[in-house]
């Protein structure tokens, strides 16, 4: 995700450094004409707005906190602004120290994979002070579709909180509509046709609309690991715990996707749930291609 964002910003005008520790990934973003740093606190130590795009909150923590973390490298009346899906209890945490020495910190983590990265059309809930949004905010509007920076609140953990709630609500919703479709197959009710039947019902939902055709198509969605959505889960789980907060239906969502995980391993798949209650059913919800016109 890091890449693509990067390139635009690079193409809007903007003049980005772009660090990442996978040599790979800082060759693709020299072949792209990006300019680069040899570390994080480096590219950090000269930037108005310092950008991370991280696969989770381990990572955000070892950058952003650790014993060579970049906060203690960023300029006085500079910025931070994390897309990370993260946990909001460490975002806090960085955006205490980061405020110490005169550092705003906002936390916006994206909705949208690669390919509404490279056509700048993400959408992301933003947490943090009505000053800080304000510094960052023509980045976000270049990155994103229109109407898709939406504000979650002035507390930098409330984007974060939203989004693992969102997120929440569709790994059920991808398990809760695989199953429907498996039961009404065997009904005798074709999943295309229950799809069709579902559009403008009271079941009717932006997953249904957006991604329902990806699945029949038996696209199981690899622009996100699977075990990043376990990891999600966990979290969910662990500030619900934490606030004295049961969550009855999420704990069957987040066994699924653990007995997912351990079944197929750490795969590219946001939907694997699917492919795994697909098996246990011993069907297919994957429709077949039209025959070619005569």
């Amino acid at each position: 995700m890091g890449l693509p964002i990067a390139r635009h910003l690079a193409r809007a005008g903007w003049d980005v450094v772009g660090y990442d520790h996978d040599p790979q990934r800082m060759l693709a973003a020299m072949r792209g004409g990006l300019r680069t740093s040899d570390s994080a606190p480096s590219a950090a130590a000269d930037s108005d707005v310092l950008i991370t795009v991280l696969p989770g909150a381990a990572e955000f923590e070892h950058v952003m906190l650790g014993s060579d973390g970049v906060v203690a490298a960023l300029p006085p009346d500079s910025s931070w602004l994390d897309l990370t899906s993260n946990d909001p209890r460490l975002a806090r945490a960085a955006a205490s120290t980061s405020a110490a020495v005169g550092v705003h910190g906002v936390g916006a983590p994206m909705a949208g994979g690669v390919e509404s990265a490279q056509a700048s059309t993400l959408e992301f809930y933003v947490g943090g002070s009505a000053v800080a949004r304000r510094h960052v905010a023509p980045i976000l509007h270049e990155l994103a579709r229109p109407e898709g920076v939406r504000i979650a609140g002035d507390d930098i953990g409330s984007g974060y909180s939203a989004k693992l709630l969102i997120n929440l609500l569709w790994f059920g919703q991808v398990a809760a509509v695989s199953e429907t479709l498996l039961l009404g197959q065997r009904l005798g009710v074709a999943p295309a046709t229950l799809r069709d039947l579902l559009a403008g019902s009271a079941a009717d939902s932006t997953f249904a609309r957006r991604h329902l055709d990806r699945l029949l198509e038996g696209d199981y969605l690899e622009s996100f690991g699977l075990a990043e959505c376990v990891a999600e889960l966990d979290l969910v789980a662990d500030l619900a715990a934490e606030n004295e907060s049961p969550l009855e239906i999420a704990a069957v969502v987040r066994r699924l996707h653990h007995e997912a995980l351990d079944r197929f391993g750490a795969v590219d798949g946001e939907m694997m749930v699917a492919r795994l209650l697909e098996e246990r059913d011993g069907t297919l919800l994957r429709q077949p291609s039209a025959a070619p016109a005569a």
